[in-house]
């Protein structure tokens, strides 16, 4: 039997707390970045939030794509949608949510690189030790292995692993009980019901 793929759920109060930590350690490395740049999708929320914590306007994002679903990767990340503006010169923060394999990070660090920015430092939430790339801001480390599932990204996690009930279960009870056997989640009820209602419809 395959191991199950562990999982948990990032609070949105969570999300809050590292970023008030990230903006701790920019402030304490005295680094004034001139451009706060978001790696789509995740790094979106995350970047807002630091930007208005360290009173930053400049913001924008590039998009970098390696995971199709939870925990499936494509084989080689690539950047989708890259930065269409002038950077020469410009201290550039990049941000993301989870440093997990490195692969994104290494390759939007590479892209932002090319277009002459004064230096690039990166920015996340989490970081899992089994990455061979390390951002210089880092709210939380990670020594242990799991895939963590932010506020923003529930509907596409959760909502794809209750697909994979044979059939799809109407049953709030049971999507719970498959839910925490499977991959140790317990969603709040309300929030399991919406996840239903929209399965429901992607099924009919």
């Amino acid at each position: 039997m395959a191991e199950r793929l562990r999982c948990e759920l990032v609070s949105q109060e969570t999300v809050y707390d590292l970023v008030y930590k990230l903006a701790e350690e920019i402030r304490a490395s005295d680094y004034h970045p001139d451009l706060v740049v978001a790696i789509s999708r995740g790094g979106f929320t995350p970047a807002r939030v630091l930007c208005d914590v360290l009173g930053l306007f400049n913001l924008t994002s590039i998009r970098v794509v390696h995971y199709s679903k939870a925990a499936v990767h494509e084989q080689q990340a690539f950047v989708k949608y890259p930065l269409c503006m002038d950077v020469a010169g410009q201290r550039i923060l990049l941000v993301d949510d989870v440093n997990d394999t490195g692969d994104t990070l290494k390759i939007a660090r590479s892209h932002l690189e090319s277009l002459g920015p004064t230096e690039v430092r990166i920015a996340v939430l989490h970081e899992k030790s089994c990455s061979p790339v390390r951002a210089e801001y880092v709210a939380e480390s990670l020594d242990k292995w799991h895939w963590l599932i932010y506020p923003w990204a529930v509907v596409e996690d959760v909502g794809g692993f209750l697909l994979e009930m044979t059939p799809p279960s109407a049953d709030s009870d049971q999507a719970a009980d498959w839910l925490l056997n499977t991959y140790g989640l317990r969603l709040p009820e309300d929030q399991l019901s919406h996840l239903l209602s929209l399965i429901r419809k992607r099924v009919e």
